[in-house]
């Protein structure tokens, strides 16, 4: 493969072109954590990529907080859309890494298919710039093994987007549980909904504003189905993992800070689909985990969505719509919480995900200025997503499996831990 060579004025004069070549993708350059800061009345420089919903979305909530400046995206028409909606001045590509090589941009925004999160953060870190990342964090576990490894080495502020972190139902619930307001604690029950079934679809030709073979990245190279793209690439384990990592990179990340546990058994039944060129994630899926610290946590697709914590002396039920359960008919005031450390008071109580998104993106530009370790770092969502990943292991697997929280392996089973990572096509390997 070549990279194109398209020049990225020409590129964004000659819109009607197709996006046909392909890219290899090396390492960028290393910028140093220490480098020189920006005049303190400078304006944050704020690069977008990936711009379908939920990108433009944290996109316009950055703003508030800096200039956008550069945006990126596979799909001219969503690109094009996106800079109307920004004010149509900001610099156009193709490339997200002719983003990152932009001395105008501080802070980027990504917003891609989950397969392409750990590669780009990992990039934007070496590239010195600081990021906001759309969960879940991760495709396999052993990538957020290197994401770790990568931001400690680099210095750079990284928030991850499971922006219920930042809603005050669930803070409340997660610091009430932690303090003991429902005893010790004993079951944590989750239900995230019915992953969907579909196919078999069509093969298509590629749109011509669409770089399909850049889109798909480290995945195998396939033909075109519209549907494995955009929204309802989460029902391709090729991109993703289904609900366990799309809305459980929200509910499991919540049930596992307030159970403030790691999952040492994992016992996983589903499911598996079979149908060709047809949506592959589990149907009919439970998962009970045991937790290192003895409490039981149960994730289904069936029930009312939300988070339920179970303790000796009380329940708390939890989800975008209700914080429930006699605990919470005393008042925990903020300036108690204490999980933590670097919490803005002055940000006012928001509930609802458009909402606390403000806030979670606040935090992260809190963070940016101060160099301190957002809500939703890398460690503890690294943590949360390996948890949705060994759900999906089990599940594929059709077995109990016992995994070792400390080496991160599953204990004794070779079978497992070949599941740890996955494959990458040629030119698009995480480095």
């Amino acid at each position: 493969m070549s990279r194109s060579s398209l020049d990225r004025r020409q590129w964004i004069t000659q819109v009607s072109a197709a996006a046909s070549a392909s890219m290899v993708f090396g390492a960028l350059p290393t910028v140093s954590a220490a480098e020189k800061p920006k005049d303190a009345n400078s304006r944050i420089g704020i690069g977008a990529i990936g711009l379908r919903y939920q990108g433009s979305v944290i996109t316009e909530k950055a703003a508030a907080h800096g200039d956008i400046v550069a945006l990126a995206d596979v799909d001219r028409e969503i690109l094009e859309k996106a800079n109307s909606d920004f004010g149509g001045k900001s610099a156009l590509m193709e490339d997200y890494r002719d983003l990152l090589a932009r001395d105008d941009v501080d802070v980027v925004m990504i917003g891609t298919p989950d397969h392409w999160h750990t590669k780009m953060v990992i990039d934007a870190c070496r590239a010195g710039k600081d990021v906001y990342c759309e969960k879940p964090l991760t495709l396999t576990i052993d990538e957020g093994k290197k994401l770790r490894e990568v931001v400690k080495e680099t210095g750079r502020v990284v928030q991850v987007g499971s922006w219920q972190r930042s809603d005050i139902r669930f803070r409340t619930a997660v610091e009430m549980v932690r303090q003991g307001w429902v005893g010790n604690l004993e079951r944590v029950d989750i239900v995230l909904g019915k992953n969907k079934t579909g196919g078999p679809f069509e093969t298509k030709p590629v749109p011509k504003t669409f770089n399909w073979d850049l889109w798909q990245g480290q995945t195998p190279d396939v033909p075109y189905i519209p549907e494995r793209s955009h929204y309802t690439f989460r029902w391709w384990y090729e991109y993703s993992g289904g609900q366990m990592t799309d809305w459980g990179a929200h509910h499991i990340d919540i049930g596992q800070w307030g159970a403030g546990g790691l999952p040492v058994e994992i016992d996983g039944t589903a499911k598996m689909p079979s149908v060709e060129n047809g949506y592959n994630v589990a149907v009919d899926y439970h998962v009970t985990y045991k937790l290192d610290n003895g409490v039981v946590l149960t994730v289904a697709d069936e029930g009312r969505n939300g988070v339920m914590f179970t303790g000796d002396k009380g329940r708390i039920f939890v989800n975008r719509g209700t914080l429930d359960g006699a605990p919470t008919e005393r008042k925990l005031p903020r300036e108690d919480f204490v999980l933590y450390d670097f919490d803005n008071l002055e940000r006012p109580e928001r509930a609802g995900k458009l909402d606390a998104i403000i806030n979670h993106m606040g935090n992260f530009f809190d963070c940016v200025a101060k160099r301190k370790t957002p809500v939703s770092d890398i460690e503890s969502q690294h943590r949360s997503v390996s948890t949705c990943h060994l759900g999906n292991i089990s599940m594929k697997l059709g077995r109990k499996l016992t995994w070792n929280p400390k080496t991160e392996t599953f204990v004794g089973d070779d079978e497992a831990n070949q599941h740890l990572s996955r494959e990458q096509r040629a030119g698009y390997e995480t480095v």
